[in-house]
């Protein structure tokens, strides 16, 4: 499958990112969350590419091949948004349809609501366009959730970098197989005097949609940074308070070009965003195309049901052509 992916760097914006490619013709870009690389879009490179579009998957700042600045600051929203759009035209591109996953959402959201006029369409998995601007988020979570709530937890700098770490494929392994060993949608909690990695006890056996081989392949792409493989990624959440004081200008903005959202039914994302609080979030996007629930699907949605949100993308991109 990965012959034909091509690699590459490219610098923008002071930091160079690596790329992963396949494919002619419009350019969609394919942005991945914590703790992933450009690997986790693996399933979708072929189909989208034989579809006559150009995929291209980097490995966002801070990760995996990618460079990692060293000053926390550098890893807002707008510097990831900013990497987006620097992206586009150093790829020759005047316009891309972004799509995002975990965290890689908020990015793709962001970049739509903030350049409609680069962003053709946006399609968002397991995170819904959450609010731009509004209050600062870390205080939420304390009073909801507690102390131990995982985003609360990481903002330590250090802790979790070094815990994660330790055993960069042991790590990787329980975070993708752990977090919902039992399939329940539910807040990720970190016991006090717990660390983090007490919470994802080593499974037994991996899911039949993770594979040794693509273990190790996430595994080589995290060890390029040795004791940080993980802090780039940390780096993007403790900067959550900032984005909202950053971003306070565009309180209430909506997503104006055609979306796409698909989420599992049984990600953790359900448990921080209950059911009337997703509506109301997707009353940000008045150019809907789908909803996508998918049923018995996690929080790694592509990665699990690689075949229908291949088939979700491709109906989406074929609406964009009409």
């Amino acid at each position: 499958m990965n012959e034909a992916i091509k690699h590459s760097h490219v610098e923008v914006n002071g930091v160079r990112l690596h790329l992963a490619e396949r494919g002619e013709g419009p350019l969609v870009l394919l942005l991945h969350g914590f703790p992933e690389s450009w690997y986790s879009w693996r399933h979708q490179f072929a189909p989208l590419a034989a579809a006559g579009y150009r995929v291209v998957a980097p490995d966002q700042r801070g990760y995996a091949r990618s460079s990692q600045p060293q000053d926390v600051d550098e890893y807002s929203l707008l510097h990831l948004v900013g990497d987006v759009t620097a992206l586009i035209g150093a790829l020759g591109a005047e316009q891309a349809v972004v799509v995002g996953h975990d965290w890689g959402a908020p990015v793709a959201w962001t970049t739509a609501a903030l350049r409609p006029d680069l962003v053709r369409g946006v399609a968002g998995l397991s995170v819904p366009p959450l609010p731009v601007g509004g209050p600062p988020p870390l205080q939420g979570f304390r009073e909801n959730f507690g102390e131990g709530f995982y985003i609360n937890y990481f903002q330590q700098p250090g802790r979790a970098d070094a815990e994660l770490a330790a055993d960069v494929r042991s790590s990787l392994r329980r975070i993708l197989c752990g977090i919902q060993p039992d399939g329940v949608p539910r807040p990720w909690i970190v016991p006090e005097g717990k660390a983090l990695l007490d919470t994802v006890p080593e499974p037994e056996k991996l899911p039949d949609w993770l594979t040794d081989a693509d273990l190790d392949a996430f595994t080589a792409d995290y060890a390029t940074h040795g004791e940080r493989a993980f802090t780039g990624g940390l780096n993007w959440y403790r900067n959550m308070d900032r984005n909202a004081e950053l971003l306070a200008a565009f309180t209430g903005i909506t997503v104006e070009v055609p979306a796409l959202y698909v989420a599992g039914e049984q990600d953790l994302v359900n448990a921080m965003v209950p059911p009337e609080a997703l509506t109301h979030l997707l009353g940000r996007l008045p150019r809907l195309h789908r909803h996508l629930r998918l049923p018995q699907t996690g929080h790694w949605t592509q990665q699990e049901r690689p075949a229908e949100v291949t088939e979700a993308l491709l109906d989406f991109l074929s609406s964009l052509e009409d």
